[in-house]
C-alpha cells in the first residue's frame, strides 16, 4: 500500500484506571475508522495515565488475545491498525513503560521503553526496567519502528531503526509541559518539534508523533502531535492543551523523490561505524 490515513489520537487519561481508558480507546478508534484511517497512534501509556509509580503491578497487562484489556483492542484491530501504550508485565514479573502495534487481530509488535528518564521532574527508574532491543518491523504499510518518549532524544534508536529497514518512525510520549516564552508554544514543545523535524530530515524518515494532553499529578501535557515527512515538511499538527485526533495522508512514494535527491541512506558507512565504536567501546575512559 503505497498511500494511507494515518491519526494521531492525543487524549487524556484516567490514571490507574486502564478499564475506562479501553472505553476511550475504543470510541476514538472507532472515529478514526469513520474518518477513514488506516491507522490510529495513541501516546504513550495511554491506557493507564503516565504518573502510575508504585500501581505498575496493579495496571499491567500483556499484549496476548487471553488479556482482558487488549483482547477487545486486537478485535477492533480488524480493519484498522492501532498502536497503544500500556504498562507491560514480562514472564518474569519485571514491568515496563510499553508500546505494542496490533493489526488484524495479531500482535505485531511490541517495543519496551529503552530510556528511562530519573531526573528533574521525572522518576521512571525507579519504577520501571529497561527496554533492551530496539527492532524495525514490517506492517501492511511498510516497515516501521516505534519508539517511546525518551527514547527519541537521544541518536542511537533513531539511527539503529533507520539502518533496520525503518521508512517510518512512530514516535509516542508523555511529554509534559516546561517553559514559557512569546512563542505560541512552550519551550519543551518547540524542543521536541525541532528534535522531530531534524531526525525526519536526517534520516530521510516519515516521523509521526502522538502526544497525550491534560493534567496529571501536577504535570501538564501539551500535546500538539505531528507528522513530518522525509524532507522535513510539517504534513499535520493536531492543537496544543487539546484532545482531539489528528487525520493525514502518508504517500510512501516520497521515500523515492526524497532519497534519489538526498542520498544518505545510501552512503551511510555502517562497517566504519562499528569499527569506530569497537575502539571507543574499547577505552572506557572515552565515555566518561
Amino acid at each position: 500500500m503505497t498511500k494511507f490515513t494515518i491519526a494521531l489520537a492525543q487524549i487524556n487519561t484516567r490514571l490507574g484506571v486502564p478499564e475506562a481508558n479501553l472505553e476511550k480507546h475504543l470510541d476514538y478508534i472507532r472515529e478514526a475508522k469513520s474518518g477513514g484511517a488506516d491507522l490510529v497512534v495513541f501516546p504513550e501509556l495511554s491506557l493507564t495515565g503516565y504518573v502510575v509509580q508504585d500501581l505498575a503491578p496493579a495496571v499491567a497487562h500483556r499484549a496476548a488475545a487471553d488479556d482482558p484489556i487488549f483482547a477487545p483492542l486486537l478485535e477492533a484491530s480488524t480493519s484498522i491498525d492501532i498502536t497503544v501504550g500500556f504498562v507491560e508485565e514480562g514472564p518474569r514479573h519485571r514491568f515496563y513503560i510499553a508500546a505494542a502495534y496490533l493489526s488484524q487481530r495479531r500482535v505485531v509488535h511490541v517495543h519496551r521503553k529503552v530510556y528511562l528518564p530519573t531526573y528533574g521532574l521525572f522518576d521512571e527508574g525507579r519504577f520501571f526496567a529497561w527496554g533492551d532491543e530496539v527492532r524495525a518491523f514490517n506492517t501492511r504499510f511498510g516497515r516501521m519502528g516505534m519508539l517511546i518518549c525518551e527514547d527519541f532524544w537521544h541518536a542511537s534508536p533513531p539511527y539503529l531503526l533507520w539502518l533496520d529497514g525503518a521508512d517510518m518512525l512512530l514516535l509516542t510520549s508523555a511529554s509534559p509541559g516546561r517553559g514559557l516564552s512569546t512563542a505560541p508554544q512552550l519551550e519543551s514543545a518547540q524542543w521536541v518539534e525541532h528534535i522531530n523535524r531534524a531526525y525526519a530530515s536526517l534520516f530521510t524518515v516519515f516521523v509521526a508523533h502522538s502526544n497525550r494532553v491534560g493534567y496529571e499529578d501536577g504535570l501538564n501535557f501539551w500535546g500538539g502531535s505531528t507528522l513530518f515527512a522525509p524532507d522535513g515538511r510539517l504534513v499535520a499538527q493536531a492543537p496544543y492543551h487539546e484532545e482531539a485526533i489528528r487525520f493525514a495522508e502518508v504517500d510512501m512514494r516520497e521515500l523515492h523523490r526524497i532519497r534519489a535527491r538526498l542520498p544518505l541512506l545510501r552512503d551511510e558507512r555502517t562497517a566504519l561505524v562499528r569499527r569506530e565504536m569497537e575502539r571507543i567501546l574499547s577505552q572506557p575512559h572515552r565515555l566518561r
